[in-house]
């Protein structure tokens, strides 16, 4: 490759590796003078480049007219090729917005993952590139709103209210026991509320309660005396940065470290801060003003409306005629209100970078995952699974663990004996243990966001049946179990029974969601056999010891603490059986006949 031989013009130039793929694209105003420092030693001090230089085998390049068209040619051949040493923006990033399927008769809030543009059924608010960021909203909108979180399903086959009914989270039209006037109303605030329309939706509120009160409908004033209290708190205690005289701008930072690179784009209306996005980027070797200039034109080309003003961390060539194609300013500020905002867009960089490579990060994803293959109604932060065991239909006993946050949490283990049932019915089991652990958990509040029981489609068919039962309608609930005839765990792909599905999931055998739904599973099984191992060996030990004339209940006991089992009672020393509070002479020498 002579390096001589490039022409002076300005232009684009595509770099290429042995198999003539394109690993870079770049611009420049004079080609050869451009092309040429790649190779000078120490002339470039990008940690990139000799890791490009290495990898290059071919140099094609493009010649234009003006240096104009050189920019837009470089932003068309980085869509094209998507070169691996160039920053890129994907189309197939994963968005999570807020959605209220405004056209039902009855609409719900619920949260929403899609990839490219929205559908068309409902309004959306967002988009969030943080589900945390997301949730918290969610979670606040159904305070202060209180409509259905329910599935349209359960929404049409209910004949009485559920839980939030009663802690006033819901005002029940599953049953009738709103108009479609008052629901609205809520629907109607909750829309306001994501717009930041607050001082309307208080407005409309209070007309609403003055009506109510009016009518003598005391009930429904108080909740919307309720509604109006919460968000004034809220809106009192919400830090709003509000700055630049209340323009549209845009403001770009990026925090690098080695090869990766994370970018943080905040969005200002009307001089408040409404959102943000955060796009990361590996093997990048563009500098800082190069990867901007790229930026800018994958992000804002096509884009409509545009912000009055883009601000910058660092001054680029090239900035005016990016303002010309774009139609807007760019400015890389140095004093005042809008460095301010470069300062905190380069805070959130480094806080989004930091975020990515932490381990709570990747199980947050992997649960959200969880929730789109699932079609949960709920983000699944606590998870719990039911097991039951027996031993040739005797000894029924069941475990309950927990994972929150996709980790195991281990305080909430539960197990448990089963009443009553003797021949070994896993489905009375499974309903009991339920049962049992739901009561309790809608007197305390403390409901779990999925459900996972251990079994196919009769095991699901009577976990639903205890959640309708007991009025619940915030769980979701799945089964799971090993295909038939296998049982080569590791490799085993699992079916998931889903309510409402006539057909299992079945999830690839390398799939993270399978090895997740195996772990929590496999740690309900150990710890339902571990205790029903436990029980039985009591249950010998009880009824060996008991066959000795004068060793009864309290004895038994006291033996069990103090060795820990029957085999440890017969290799003891006489001295040592004597230690134990009541136990004569007589009782250690039928003690070795056992």
């Amino acid at each position: 490759m002579n390096l001589e031989h490039f022409p002076t013009d300005s232009g684009v130039y595509l770099m290429k590796d042995s198999r003539q793929e394109v690993i870079y694209v770049g611009k420049a105003k004079n080609l050869k003078v451009r092309i040429k420092q790649y190779f000078i030693p120490g002339r470039d001090s990008r940690p990139m480049i000799p890791f490009l230089v290495e990898e290059i085998r071919h140099i094609d390049t493009i010649v234009v007219p003006t240096e104009r068209e050189a920019l837009l040619l470089e932003n068309t051949l980085i869509k094209k090729h998507q070169p691996k040493y160039n920053a890129f923006l994907k189309d197939d990033k994963t968005f999570i917005s807020l959605m209220v399927n405004h056209k039902h008769p009855w609409p719900k809030i619920s949260l929403f993952r899609y990839k490219g543009k929205p559908p068309k059924d409902g309004l959306y608010f967002g988009p969030y590139t943080s589900a945390f960021a997301a949730r918290q909203t969610f979670d606040l909108l159904t305070r202060l709103f209180p409509l259905r979180q329910c599935s349209d399903e359960e929404l049409k086959r209910r004949t009485r209210p559920c839980l939030l009914y009663g802690i006033k989270r819901c005002i029940a039209p599953c049953v009738g026991l709103c108009t479609k006037e008052e629901y609205q109303t809520f629907v109607q605030g909750a829309i306001d509320f994501l717009k930041g329309e607050d001082k309307k939706i208080l407005a409309n509120l209070r007309s609403e309660m003055e009506k109510a009160a009016d009518k003598l409908e005391f009930e429904k004033a108080a909740a919307l005396l309720q509604t109006i209290e919460q968000i004034e708190h809220v809106t009192q205690k919400k830090s709003v940065i509000a700055k630049a005289a209340g323009k549209d701008i845009d403001a770009l930072a990026l925090h690098r470290a080695g090869n990766e690179v994370m970018v943080v784009q905040l969005l200002f209306r009307e001089g408040k801060l409404v959102g943000s996005e955060h796009y990361s980027f590996s093997d990048v070797m563009e500098s800082d003003e190069e990867l901007f200039s790229s930026l800018l034109l994958q992000l804002y080309q096509h884009k409509k409306p545009m912000p009055e003003e883009i601000l910058l961390p660092v001054s680029i060539d090239h900035s005016q005629m990016l303002s010309d194609i774009l139609g807007t300013t760019i400015h890389h500020p140095l004093k005042g209100e809008k460095k301010e905002i470069i300062a905190i867009a380069l805070q959130n960089a480094k806080a989004n970078f930091e975020k990515e490579k932490n381990h709570a990060f990747v199980r947050e994803k992997l649960l959200l995952d969880l929730q789109d293959k699932l079609k949960l109604t709920r983000f699944p932060e606590r998870i719990e699974c039911f097991d039951t065991s027996n031993l040739s239909g005797t000894n029924l006993v069941a475990s309950m663990v927990a994972f929150t946050h996709g980790e195991y949490d281990k305080k909430r283990t539960r197990l448990y004996k089963i009443r009553d049932i003797h021949k070994g019915d896993d489905y009375a089991a499974m309903h009991q243990v339920l049962s049992r652990r739901l009561i309790r958990a809608k007197e305390e509040n403390d409901l779990p966001d999925l459900i996972i029981v251990d079994g196919g489609k009769g095991q699901l068919s009577t976990a639903m049946k205890v959640i309708k039962e007991l009025d619940i309608a915030t769980v979701d609930v799945v089964a799971v179990a090993k295909q038939e005839g296998r049982h080569d765990r590791g490799i085993t792909q699992e079916q998931l029974f889903l309510p409402h599905h006539s057909e299992p999931i079945l999830l690839d055998t390398r799939s993270p969601l399978l090895f997740l739904l195996q772990k929590i599973r496999d740690a309900a099984h150990t710890r339902a056999i571990g205790f029903q191992r436990k029980k039985q060996k009591s249950a010998l030990f009880t009824s060996a010891l008991a066959s000795i004339p004068g060793i009864g209940p309290v004895k038994q006991k006291r033996l069990l603490s103090h060795f820990g089992s029957l085999e440890r009672i017969k290799k003891a020393s006489d001295e040592e059986l004597k230690k134990v509070k009541g136990i004569t002479a007589k009782e250690i020498a039928a003690i070795r006949k056992l």
